[in-house]
C-alpha cells in the first residue's frame, strides 16, 4: 500500500511515527555528542542537563501522539500496512 491510499488517519499516524523517529534521533545523538565530550572525565554543564531533559520531553510527546494516533487506525488492514511502512 502506498502513502497515497492511507487513510486520513493512518497517515496522520505515520507522521507521527516519523516525528518521534527524528525526537528519538535528536535526544541520542545529543546523548552522545555529551558522552564523547566527557568520556575522559567531567560532567555536562546545567544548560546541556537542560537540553538532555527538553530532547526528552518533546521525544516523550512524540510517542504519547504516536499511541493516540495509532489506535485511531481501526482497520486492521490499513494498520498492518502502515507497520509495514513504518518498518
Amino acid at each position: 500500500m502506498s502513502t497515497q491510499a492511507l487513510t486520513d488517519e493512518a497517515r496522520i499516524a505515520l507522521q507521527a511515527f516519523q516525528d518521534m523517529r527524528k525526537s528519538k534521533q535528536a535526544y541520542f545523538t545529543f546523548l552522545q555528542d555529551i558522552d564523547t565530550k566527557y568520556k575522559s572525565g567531567g560532567a555536562a554543564s546545567i544548560a546541556e542537563k537542560l537540553q538532555l531533559e527538553k530532547l526528552l520531553s518533546a521525544h516523550d510527546t512524540n510517542v504519547v501522539a504516536f499511541n493516540a494516533a495509532m489506535q485511531a487506525v481501526e482497520d486492521v488492514d490499513v494498520k498492518n500496512a502502515l507497520i509495514k511502512l513504518m518498518s
